[in-house]
């Protein structure tokens, strides 16, 4: 198995030599921390399928979404370009989740669990939190005071 600075050497030594023919968007060891790019499976590519995953997304990365997703419903950031970091309070009581949570900020907006577990936080009145872009178009909450953070999604 290849370990990942020796690839990111190789990787390098490539773009280097690419890198006056034209400007390319970063590559995945660039997005990614080395702890996401080894969760994710891909240090187990072979630098030939790594380059070949990176052109893909490089042809297909500048494409826009549909404001609607394949289930129907509303897409309320079809550009991740323009994903910000949002920065409110959980709306009454926050206790933690239990499987598809909904959490109800003061800003209107309204974030649903969308990875499995529970989790007991204690009660926490209208603490705030940061619901973070995270890679591949997911979201994390970090609720702060009890310093535990979930996946989610919005749905309103």
């Amino acid at each position: 198995m290849r370990t990942l600075p020796s690839l990111a050497l190789i990787l390098f030594t490539t773009a280097a030599g690419l890198a006056g023919a034209q400007t390319q968007s970063p590559t995945l060891e660039e997005r990614m921390s080395q702890a996401e790019f080894r969760a994710a499976g891909l240090d187990k590519l072979s630098p030939e399928e790594l380059q070949r995953l990176n052109g893909w997304l490089e042809a297909h990365g500048g494409t826009t979404r549909p404001v609607g997703n394949a289930s129907g419903s509303a897409a309320f950031y079809p550009d991740s370009s323009t994903r910000d970091v949002i920065e409110s309070h959980i709306a009454g009581t926050f206790t933690g989740w239990r499987g598809k949570s909904v959490f109800r900020l003061d800003n209107g907006q309204e974030w649903r669990q969308t990875e499995s577990g529970q989790y007991s936080a204690g009660e926490f009145e209208n603490p705030a939190v940061k619901v973070k872009p995270m890679m591949l178009g997911s979201w994390l909450m970090v609720v702060e005071g009890c310093g535990c953070s979930v996946r989610v999604e919005r749905i309103k």
